[in-house]
């Protein structure tokens, strides 16, 4: 079974997707064109999100163990002042992806950090928030190269490992699940899949053995299964797409009600 990506690889994927959203900044006919998957934002808008979370998150690693972000990082946040001339906003990008990067290398994969999510299955580590910011550098590169017309899809390598993260990371929780115990697979056509479990006890994913064109669908069969590569399911988990994009075996309602849930972390 194919391994996560190891601390650096992170680091240098972190690096490719944020210089992949630069140059989409770069190309696009406006610094004020919409962004259709995050709707009332401009591109502006998503290169100040982008910028602001890589000082955001340096901010949070730097400090290290903790049960809360420090005091005054959301409000820093929130008050940061961005260059709207393009060039000047390209170097403020690149300054915003290099002081993350050069905090999460010297704080190396195991330092404890506070993080928002819950640590049933992805640690709040440094390499914990290094592997969401890879997806979230991913994720709003397409989105910034949708606003300007030209979207492509998430790298394999990144999107495999995005299926994983988005399970362990945004939906594992304690909380129960309030409708009667299921299952969803979600099943790339690279090869790889995952099957996530909500009942009582919670949520928790688990990487699962692919079909085959021989034994097809695992006969302890989910309410509800995907099918997609693996950069139309890290989409459609980030509601980028719908899933009438992809192929859906099963109860399309489960995954409304999936969709709807909000477990607390």
């Amino acid at each position: 079974m194919e391994k996560n990506p190891e601390f650096p690889d992170l680091l240098r994927l972190i690096d490719e997707r944020s210089t992949a959203f630069r140059a989409a900044v770069a190309a696009a006919p406006s610094l004020d064109a919409p962004v259709p998957t995050c709707p009332g934002w401009t591109l502006f808008d998503l290169a100040r999100h982008l910028g602001g979370g890589d000082r955001f998150w340096a901010a949070i690693v730097g400090a290290g163990p903790a049960d809360a972000p420090p005091p005054g990082a959301a409000e820093a946040r929130a008050a940061l002042e961005v260059p709207r001339e393009r060039e000047a906003l390209l170097t403020w990008l690149e300054e915003s992806t290099d002081l993350l990067l050069g905090v999460l290398r010297e704080a190396g994969p195991d330092t404890g950090s506070w993080a928002w999510w819950s640590d049933l299955q992805t640690p709040r580590t440094s390499g914990g928030v290094a592997r969401h910011r890879v997806q979230e550098s991913a994720v709003h590169s397409y989105d910034a190269q949708l606003a300007g017309g030209a979207p492509q899809p998430l790298p394999t390598g990144v999107a495999l490992d995005g299926v994983e993260e988005f399970l362990f990371t945004c939906v594992a929780s304690l909380s129960a699940w309030p409708h009667e115990h299921t299952t969803f697979d979600f099943h790339a056509s690279e090869g790889r899949s995952w099957r996530l479990t909500v009942d009582g006890d919670g949520a928790r994913s688990a990487r699962i053995p692919a079909p085959t064109a021989t034994t097809g669908e695992d006969l302890d069969a989910a309410g509800a299964a995907v099918h997609g590569t693996a950069s139309e399911l890290v989409l459609y988990l980030y509601d980028r797409i719908k899933v009438a994009s992809l192929h859906l075996d099963g109860d399309a309602g489960l995954l409304d009600l999936l969709r709807a849930w909000e477990p607390e972390n």
